[in-house]
């Protein structure tokens, strides 16, 4: 009967040690699998820092360094050289530098005439402020109003507008320039309602630029049969 009892006790414990056996082995499996991520993450974090102080902070002094020499170019009046400089930084680099150099390039492609170019470079640009968003979406309005494209110029007039965010001095330029073009598609009716929203949302405007708005207003609605 004893020998029985130690037997079963033997078991026991050999159970017990098994058990505690594979516990500890999938401590260690699961310490591997800590460690081995770990390792990832530090070989991630090492990434970063590779691509931040090798990469970019190089990109980005090389590129401030070019849109720097346009800028300079420009300054001295050779409009041709700053366009090709300006061309350049905005086609090779990102960056905040790469961004203005688009839109710079766009405004000397449209000075020169050349707005289907110009557009390119307008799409390339990215604003981070309002007003030169919206001054840069106009630009492109522009561009399509002298190819004669006048649906996208309308549309473009009116995100220059959305986007200038009601400012007083911009927001009826917008609207003044989508009247125009609805205009030139005799759509008299839409050309008069945006008179009348300049009126009723700034009635400044006409009176600080002397544009007589009351009269566009009037002959629009002539025009429309109203």
């Amino acid at each position: 009967m004893a020998n029985k009892n130690e037997s079963e006790t033997r078991t026991s414990l050999d159970e017990i040690n098994d058990q505690l056996t594979g516990l500890e082995q999938k401590v260690q499996d699961n310490q591997k699998k800590i460690m081995w991520g770990i390792v990832a993450v530090l070989a991630v974090i090492c990434l970063i820092l590779v691509w931040i102080y090798a990469v970019r902070r190089p990109g980005i002094e090389a590129a401030d360094n070019a849109v720097g020499q346009a800028d300079l170019t420009l300054n001295l009046g050779n409009d041709s050289l700053a366009l090709v400089q300006y061309k350049q930084v905005a086609d090779d680099y990102g960056y905040e530098a790469g961004n203005r150099a688009a839109l710079n390039a766009a405004i000397l492609l449209y000075k020169d005439k050349k707005y289907e170019e110009a557009i390119t470079y307008l799409k390339k640009y990215s604003p981070n402020e309002s007003l030169i968003g919206a001054s840069s979406q106009s630009l492109m309005g522009d561009c399509y109003v002298n190819l004669k494209e006048y649906d996208k110029a309308i549309d473009c007039f009116r995100k220059a507008a959305d986007i200038s965010d009601n400012n007083p001095h911009y927001t009826p330029v917008f609207l003044m320039k989508e009247a125009t073009v609805q205009r030139e598609l005799k759509n008299y009716k839409a050309e008069a309602q945006l008179y009348r929203e300049i009126q009723k949302e700034y009635p400044r405007f006409g009176m600080e630029t002397g544009v007589e708005i009351e009269k566009y207003l009037k002959r629009a609605e002539l025009q429309a049969g109203e």
